[in-house]
């Protein structure tokens, strides 16, 4: 006669065959982002292989491009990628203050990229060479200014980190968080390096 399976047996066994590590749902979650933000990035950069050569008779990359100050800006990025890491470091050697400080210096990193960015856009628009001018525009504009919200949202998210890391300290959740955010920080500039050869150095040696 076949044994009745009541509510506890069946809790038992779904406790023995799956286990759950604490923290895998959030890494695994993560990761699943990141694929999503690889989907919606490999878009805007097949955009802008379509319509980056259509200049409706106005100006073109090597045009409006100053390759020196995107060179500064690439370094900005470059430097704060090197700066987290050395946070990273400092996390598993369990260094609160180490930490703090490196992630300060990588967020004004980041506000330093940003703050290049933004001028340059603002050199565009004075030259006339807005958004709707032409296709080319419209798609340098989405691709470059989309990168450029991830890295605020990325500067705001570890703003929050150093936060809760003073608050609370190099606890498991904080340290899950900031691998999160190492993740994150990589992948814009891996992204970063594309734009950099796709558009800037690519555009002004058409």
């Amino acid at each position: 006669m076949a044994k009745t399976l009541t509510y506890k047996d069946t809790d038992f066994y779904l406790k023995k065959e799956h286990p759950h590590p604490e923290g895998h749902s959030t890494m695994l979650g993560f990761w699943i982002y990141l694929m999503s933000d690889c989907l919606i990035f490999a878009v805007l950069f097949a955009i802008y292989a379509v319509l980056g050569a259509n200049y409706a008779a106005g100006p073109a990359p090597k045009d409006l491009f100053d390759l020196n100050l995107v060179a500064i800006n690439t370094a900005m990025l470059l430097f704060s990628s090197i700066t987290y890491g050395f946070a990273m470091i400092a996390m598993q050697q369990r260094q609160q203050k180490q930490v703090l400080i490196w992630l300060g210096i990588t967020g004004l990193f980041g506000l330093a990229f940003l703050g290049i960015e933004l001028y340059e856009f603002h050199h565009l628009i004075e030259l006339g060479a807005v958004p709707q001018r032409s296709a080319f525009l419209s798609a340098f504009f989405t691709l470059v200014g989309t990168h450029g919200l991830h890295v605020l949202f990325g500067i705001i998210w570890l703003v929050t980190l150093m936060v809760q890391v003073h608050q609370h300290g190099l606890i498991p959740a904080n340290r899950r968080r900031l691998m999160c955010l190492s993740m994150f920080w990589h992948f814009l500039d891996v992204i970063w390096i594309g734009v950099f050869t796709f558009v800037y150095l690519i555009g002004v040696s058409r």
